[in-house]
């Protein structure tokens, strides 16, 4: 049997912070990704290995296909191949549309979805060849529902769910299984930017009238790269609290 190993972009923080140290806590070897917060990275890191679990941090913009292919490569030297993908890195934020720039429209693309592309294409064809693997997207709400004032994250999550179906019926032949959550307002520094009285105002929003926590849709990753979940593929899973029925 091969070694579980998973790379979760984006994973310094936040929900990919969560997904990281939950994967390794249920045996996954972790290459935990960052751009910026190494000291963060490196403190979960610590953390994983001062419990007996395998983990690395590597820096990388996967924007940037070339540093994603070296990311992969030192992920796989380190542990082997990777047998679970996260996609979890992104960018956020609020902008009328008429205010939006290309330099603001392209960065986003470039890291929610291109990011996606680099990422999958990078460990790919070793789970073609083994006929196994999982790739978990994370989306939005927002993917599934418009947001006004941020239509350009917006469209960046709508087309990451229909990246998650497209892929999964190209990779079912070949046993590889990719689906995505779709996180709803949850507590992470992404979110506490809008402010204490818009938070206030999303959680009564919510039907079961809290924020969720990282770790809530951590554990959706976890199931959707279970082993329970080995019949399901090409799938979203809304992690919000009923904010989207």
């Amino acid at each position: 049997m091969s070694r579980k190993v998973a790379l979760i972009t984006g994973s310094s923080r936040g929900i990919g912070r969560a997904a990281a140290a939950r994967l390794a806590r249920e045996g996954y070897a972790v290459c935990i990704n960052y751009i910026e917060r190494e000291d963060k990275a490196e403190e979960l890191v610590e953390e994983l290995r001062g419990e007996g679990c395998d983990a690395m941090a590597y820096q990388a913009d996967v924007a940037d296909a070339e540093a994603v292919r070296a990311m992969a490569a030192a992920c796989e030297a380190r542990f082997g191949p990777i047998t679970l993908l996260v996609n979890n890195a992104g960018v956020a934020g609020q902008c009328v549309f008429q205010d939006v720039t290309d330099e603001m429209w392209d960065r986003y693309f470039a890291v929610n979805i291109g990011g996606m592309r680099h990422t999958v294409q990078a460990v790919l064809p070793h789970m073609i060849h083994e006929k196994s693997g999982c790739i978990v997207n994370i989306s939005s709400i927002w993917g599934h529902h418009g947001a006004s004032c941020e239509v350009t994250y917006s469209a960046t999550k709508h087309a990451i769910i229909g990246l998650t179906r497209s892929l999964a019926m190209e990779l079912a032949p070949s046993g590889i299984r990719v689906n995505c959550v779709a996180p709803g307002v949850i507590d992470t520094d992404m979110v506490k930017v809008l402010g204490a009285e818009t938070l206030k105002d999303l959680a009564e929003q919510t039907p079961l009238g809290r924020l969720g926590k990282p770790e809530d849709v951590a554990a959706a990753v976890s199931f959707l790269a279970s082993d329970d979940a080995s019949f399901i593929t090409g799938q979203v899973l809304g992690v919000d609290g009923g904010f989207i029925i």
